[in-house]
């Protein structure tokens, strides 16, 4: 069986870089944002759209994003598509080979598959900065921009509760959750690669 490790993470706190280095140092493939665009592909939506029902949280304001539907009344019937196009995406993914997948519920939709399921959080001073360090022209204060944090976080956890009967971040939906406040994340990719490395011999 393929080697699969799955990162759920907290907005802001890094999730998203360990995984490419993670995917980098173990010579594993790495799928994010590609699988916002193959499901978008599949359900005839737009990618847009498809990140606002899992990231942004559905809203009447998202339906201006989608392609096929335009009444709030087909919201339940998009959701369910963009979630069979979802489990049959990464069902696919888990066929190709090793792999560090970011987000989409990949800890519960392959649970099947064996992988390794990571959880990354940090305190809000640390989110708060590596946001700035990564959208230097905005304009939000850090009251504003903790507001957006929680309010991104609240609608991961919402989503999660849609695909599983566990609380997204509960300690346990996961193998390892990761500390990454006031942390260099470069610094910790060599070391976790070969706990993940150890933790796949094992099984």
């Amino acid at each position: 069986m393929n080697r699969i490790v799955t990162i759920s993470r907290e907005f802001g706190s890094g999730g998203r870089e360990i995984g490419k280095r993670l995917a980098d140092e173990l010579g594993f493939a790495y799928y994010d944002r590609e699988i916002i665009t193959e499901i978008a592909k599949k359900v005839g939506m737009s990618e847009e759209y498809i990140n606002h029902i899992s990231e942004k949280g559905v809203t009447p304001y998202a339906f201006q994003f989608a392609k096929s539907f335009v009444m709030y009344s087909n919201l339940q019937s998009s959701q369910t598509d963009i979630l069979v196009a979802e489990t049959k995406i990464l069902k696919e993914i888990a066929k190709k080979g090793d792999c560090v997948i970011v987000g989409r519920g990949a800890n519960h939709i392959l649970k099947d598959y064996n992988p390794m399921n990571l959880f990354v959080y940090a305190d809000m001073k640390s989110k708060i900065n590596r946001c700035r360090m990564k959208r230097e022209d905005e304009k939000m204060t850090d009251k504003e921009l903790e507001k957006e944090i929680m309010q991104i976080d609240k609608n991961r956890k919402n989503y999660h509760r849609i695909i599983s009967n566990l609380e997204w971040g509960d300690k346990n939906a996961y193998h390892l959750c990761i500390n990454t406040s006031g942390i260099e994340i470069k610094t910790m990719i060599a070391p976790l690669a070969n706990y993940i490395e150890n933790w796949f011999r094992r099984i």
